[in-house]
C-alpha cells in the first residue's frame, strides 16, 4: 500500500496502543505457568499474533474475549509442524528458550526479514546449560530438543540484543540445579531487561541481579499463574506525540508515567527540542512549537531513532545521535533507511557507523521507501503532516506493531490519500 500525506493540522486525543513487548513477555510467562492466567488489554498485532500462534501449536490454550486473553499454561505437547515465528524477533528468541520445556523436537522458522537476523549467540549460550539446540549458520531455522537440563553458568555479550538476555531469563527457572547468566560486556537496552524482570516477578519468578545488570542468579522455580494488565506502548506513542510537536496538538491517554520502558524518554527529548509538554489528569499532551536541534545517545531507546531523526530533520540546527549501531540489525538497516528517506526529502545527513548527524531543512516532495519497516513508515508520517507532499511506500507494514496507526492519525486530522 502506498499513502500520500498532506500538510495537516493535528488536534485530538488518542488512547495509547498496548505494549507489544509486555504482551509477548506476559504470553510466554503465562504459557510456562501451570493453570490459568489472564492477560488484560493485550496488543493485537502481527508480532503478538505470531507468539499466540506458536504457543497454540505446542498445546497452550488461549481463550480470546474483548480486552482479555485467558491462557491455560504448563501442559506442552510436541508440535506436529514447524513453529513459524513470522518476523517477530522476540517470539523466535523467547521460544528458543521456552521450547526446552516442549516434548520432542521443535523447529522454529522465521519470515524473510527475521531470517537475516542473528540468533547464534543465544544458541551458544543455551548450549552451555546442556540444552540441545542448533541453528542454520547464524540465523533461523532453530532446532530445539526438549527435556530436562542441568543449568550452571553461561555467558554472552550484553551489547548484541537484550532479547537474548530475556530468553535466558525465561529459560533459567526451568533448570534442575539453578542457572547463572554472566554478561561479558555492559548491557545495552537495559530497560527491556528491567521490563522482563518485572514481568517474571509478576509470574512468581525471583531473580538475583548483580551490579549494573551484568550477572543474574536464578534458582529452580515454578511459574505461577497471574492476572496481568498490559500497559501502553511508549514506542508506538512516540509518533503520536511527535505529530503534536510538529503539526498542532496531540493528546494520549493510557500511559504509565512510571513505566520502565526506555522509550518513555521521548517526553524529555521533545521538551528539550522545544515542544510544549503537559500531563494533566493522566493525559499526555504535546503542542507544536519551534523545534531546535538536539544531541542524544539513543543506546537505551534504540527504537526511537526513526522518530528522533525525522524530528531533527524538521528542527532548526544540527542534531547528532549516537549509540545507534544496533539499529542496523532491526527489520531494516534503520540507520541507512532513515538517511535515505531524509535525503530524498532534501534533508542533509551524515551517516557513520554509530552516529547520525542531521541538519534541519525545509522538506521537499519525496517518495519514502519504508523498507517494510513499521517504524520507518510511522516516523515519516510526521514529516508528511508537518510539511506535506510525503508519500510512503509499503505503508501496510505498520500492522507489525500498530495496525490501527493510519486510522488513528486520520482521527487526529492527518490528511491521508491511499493509492
Amino acid at each position: 500500500m502506498r499513502i500520500s500525506i498532506k500538510k495537516s493540522q493535528v488536534m485530538g486525543l488518542t488512547r495509547a496502543p498496548s505494549s507489544k513487548s509486555y504482551t509477548i513477555r506476559a504470553l510466554m510467562c503465562a504459557a510456562l505457568a501451570p493453570g490459568t492466567s489472564q492477560i488484560w488489554q493485550p496488543l493485537h498485532s502481527d508480532d503478538t499474533e505470531a507468539a499466540f500462534r506458536v504457543l497454540e501449536q505446542i498445546g497452550v490454550k488461549i481463550l480470546v474475549s474483548p480486552g482479555k486473553w485467558e491462557v491455560q499454561g504448563g501442559n506442552f505437547q510436541a508440535p506436529v509442524e514447524d513453529l513459524y515465528c513470522g518476523d517477530s524477533a522476540a517470539t523466535l528468541r523467547f521460544m528458543t528458550g521456552l521450547c526446552t520445556r516442549v516434548p520432542g523436537r521443535s523447529r522454529l522458522t522465521a519470515g524473510a526479514s527475521l531470517s537475516k537476523r542473528p540468533v547464534e549467540t543465544l544458541v551458544q549460550a543455551l548450549k552451555k546449560w546442556g540444552i540441545e539446540v542448533s541453528c542454520s549458520g547464524a540465523t533461523a531455522p532453530v532446532v530445539v530438543k526438549g527435556g530436562v537440563f542441568t543449568g550452571g553458568v553461561t555467558e554472552l555479550p550484553g551489547d548484541i540484543s537484550s532479547q537474548y538476555v530475556t530468553a535466558l531469563l525465561l529459560t533459567a527457572p526451568l533448570s534442575q540445579k539453578g542457572a547463572t547468566i554472566c554478561l561479558t560486556t555492559p548491557i545495552e537496552s537495559r530497560s527491556y531487561v528491567l521490563m522482563s524482570l518485572e514481568c517474571l516477578e509478576q509470574f512468581g519468578i525471583k531473580v538475583l541481579c548483580g551490579d549494573e545488570l551484568r550477572a543474574y542468579e536464578i534458582a529452580p522455580q515454578t511459574y505461577q499463574p497471574s492476572s496481568y494488565k498490559v500497559e501502553g506502548d511508549w514506542s508506538s506513542v512516540s509518533y503520536l506525540l511527535g505529530l503534536g510537536a510538529v503539526a498542532g496538538m496531540s493528546g494520549v491517554s493510557g500511559l504509565n508515567p512510571l513505566s520502565l520502558q526506555g522509550d518513555k524518554v521521548i517526553v524529555d527529548y521533545l521538551r528539550l527540542m522545544g515542544a510544549i509538554i503537559e500531563f494533566p489528569q493522566g493525559i499526555l499532551t504535546v503542542t507544536q512549537n519551534k523545534l531546535k536541534a538536539i544531541k542524544a545517545d539513543l543506546n537505551d531507546c534504540i527504537d526511537l531513532l526513526p522518530t528522533m531523526a525525522v524530528l531533527a530533520g524538521l528542527a532548526e540546527g544540527t542534531s547528532v545521535f549516537t549509540g545507534i549501531k544496533r539499529a542496523r540489525l532491526k527489520e531494516s538497516n534503520r540507520i541507512s533507511a532513515v538517511r535515505e528517506g531524509l535525503e530524498r526529502a532534501g534533508i542533509p545527513v551524515v551517516e557513520d557507523l554509530d552516529r547520525l548527524t542531521i541538519t534541519g531543512a525545509k522538506p521537499v516532495e519525496a517518495l519514502i521507501d519504508s523498507k517494510n519497516d513499521h517504524r520507518i513508515a510511522m516516523a515519516f508520517s510526521l514529516m508528511g503532516a508537518a510539511a506535506g507532499n510525503i508519500t510512503i511506500e509499503g505503508a501496510e507494514c505498520v500492522s507489525k506493531t500498530y495496525p490501527e496507526y493510519w486510522q488513528s492519525i486520520r482521527k487526529l486530522g492527518v490528511q491521508i490519500d491511499e493509492q
